[in-house]
């Protein structure tokens, strides 16, 4: 039972966080969706102050270009927008006799109602074009327009015959119109791109993307469709992980553009169902039908809605197959609780059997033990008494030991202070009579003495120290790590460490009086006890104890 409920939490513990870098990866995307009525406002901000321009333009050529510049705006905005503008750009140019500017803005509204399925309407637009007589770049946009219409119309019609027809037609106007549109253009890209992808060339279309990407700017709505086709071609080179980059940043630059017309959403719906990531497929189709209806795009309903009743069928499915185990948890989690129940009233009749037996264990125990705890409790009391007794003498002789020597030591160090006191009183009392102040004032800023004199205590400790304890040094070494065992430089020296040690061993714990009696700070000597616990072989908490039992008398 055990062994299946940490099984059940692990799964459940990888499925989270599995589900976690998952929602990570698409957090961006999220938020844009989250922020899309901001840039949608931030756009059309941008239609209003060009609007508001246009209204105050009085010369025909700015009228024409403000109009030009919300066809622009509105392209992937709103297409009946868009559709307005030109045919109001077309309007102006026939007033002014603007031929080549009225052949254009023909051509790309040809192309408007082409990608939004009005072919016979793009068809009638083109035939009225007079092609004669109008400049390189217009010509070009003719030609590009009716490669663009026959694409689509081949591209979408069920008639072999006629997709055969049409493919033709397109592959005609193509090559005219990369003979007058300039190398750079996004048609010309396009084309040579697809035509790569027609001929499952997806290296050396791969290659025309890299040229296509460095003309555009980052974040761009042209972004957004170089970086759909680059997904495609990732795609078929079965490069999975550039190929979700590309559509993601395709679906970002299309959102942060405020594109109505979504391609790639619609193709990272399409990916993410593949993948059985049904809920967000769901969303981000919602999403991008809602975008779909407010451009107003047949062909993009035509593509969504086949996914849409696809993903509803999923939905279907998986709210089947969730109620289905939800079923069976219910059934396994019931037969689980009554063999809970049943192994619980077990456990309760084995207890109450324990425990009578349990008792009467008990009486005979306790009787037995005190006939065992009336016969030996003497002899425990002597063994205990005498093994205090031991371990008293034993302490007391060791302390007498160390008092004795250190007593000894004491007076000889006074009597030879009080000497040296009496010489320094002597000698301040001579140089004072010989007026020679200066000299004294010099030794009395001099610490050279104290040095002296600290030099000769630690030299008389150390002695007294490995007199009373010959093996400390070796034995407080043995307690440390290798690469932590400290060795004095001279022998019957000891280091600052091991002096510290030696305090402790003696008796002297608080760091306040080893520094005061080394003339170190407070904070230096916790210092070095720490470094040199850190450095202990066993426990070092119990480092200073194990240190306090070396050298005892047994």
């Amino acid at each position: 039972m055990r062994q299946l409920l940490i099984t059940l939490f692990l799964s459940l513990s990888s499925y989270g966080l599995l589900y976690a870098a998952e929602s990570d990866d698409y957090k961006e995307i999220d938020e844009g969706i989250a922020s899309y009525t901001k840039y949608v406002a931030m756009h059309e901000k941008k239609i209003t102050e060009v609007r508001e321009a246009l209204v105050k333009e009085n010369s025909a050529e700015g009228r024409f270009r403000c109009n030009f510049r919300l066809y622009e705006l509105y392209k992937a905005f709103v297409s009946d927008s868009a559709i307005f503008y030109l045919r109001t750009c077309i309007h102006e140019a026939d007033e002014q006799g603007w031929r080549s500017e009225a052949a254009r803005c023909r051509s790309l509204l040809a192309i408007r109602c082409s990608n939004i399925g009005m072919y016979h309407e793009a068809m009638e637009i083109l035939d009225s074009v007079r092609a004669d007589g109008i400049d390189t770049l217009s010509l070009g946009t003719y030609y590009s327009a009716y490669n663009n219409l026959y694409s689509e119309m081949q591209y979408y019609t069920t008639l072999y015959d006629m997709k055969e027809h049409y493919l033709e037609k397109a592959i005609h106007y193509e090559e005219l119109m990369m003979r007058y549109l300039p190398e750079d253009d996004e048609s010309c890209f396009l084309r040579r791109e697809l035509r790569a992808q027609g001929e499952r060339d997806f290296k050396a279309a791969l290659a025309v993307n890299d040229e296509w990407l460095k003309s555009v700017e980052v974040g761009s709505h042209p972004y957004a469709l170089v970086a759909l086709y680059r997904y495609i071609e990732y795609k078929n080179l079965g490069d999975t992980e550039q190929m979700m980059h590309w559509l993601k940043e395709s679906v970002l630059s299309d959102i942060r553009n405020a594109a109505m017309d979504q391609g790639s959403m619609w193709e990272l719906a399409n990916e993410l169902m593949l993948r059985g990531d049904i809920d967000r497929a769901s969303r981000y189709i919602s999403f991008t039908s809602d975008c779909a209806n407010r451009y107003g795009s047949r062909q993009r309903k035509w593509q969504i809605s086949p996914l849409l009743s696809h993903i509803a069928k999923e939905y279907k499915e998986k709210s089947e197959q969730t109620t289905h185990q939800l079923w069976v948890t219910i059934a396994v989690i019931s037969i689980l609780a009554l063999l809970l129940f049943g192994v619980l009233l077990f456990l309760h009749y084995r207890n109450k059997q324990l425990s009578v037996a349990r008792n009467a264990l008990k009486e005979s125990n306790d009787e037995l033990a005190s006939a065992n705890r009336q016969l030996a409790s003497q002899t425990d009391e002597l063994s205990a008494l005498n093994s205090q007794l031991s371990t008293l003498n034993s302490q007391l002789s060791e302390s007498s030991r160390v008092k004795d020597e250190y007593i000894g030591r004491f007076l000889s160090l006074c009597s030879q202070y009080v000497d040296k006191i009496d010489n320094y009183r002597k000698m301040v009392n001579k140089k004072m009579k010989n007026k020679e102040l200066d000299e004294l004032f010099q030794m009395s800023k001099s610490t050279e003495l104290k040095e002296r004199e600290l030099d000769e205590l630690f030299e008389n400790f150390d002695n007294v120290f490995l007199h009373l304890f010959p093996n400390f040094v070796d034995d407080f070494n043995a307690l440390l790590l290798p690469e932590a065992q400290v060795h004095p430089k001279e022998e019957n020296r000891l280091t600052t460490e091991i002096r510290i040690f030696a305090l402790i061993r003696l008796g002297i714990e608080d760091s306040s009086k080893i520094a005061e009696f080394l003339h170190y700070s407070v904070n230096t000597i916790y210092n070095y006890r720490a470094r040199t616990k850190n450095g202990a072989v066993g426990n070092r908490e119990r480092f200073e104890q194990e240190v306090k039992n070396l050298g005892h008398i047994q």
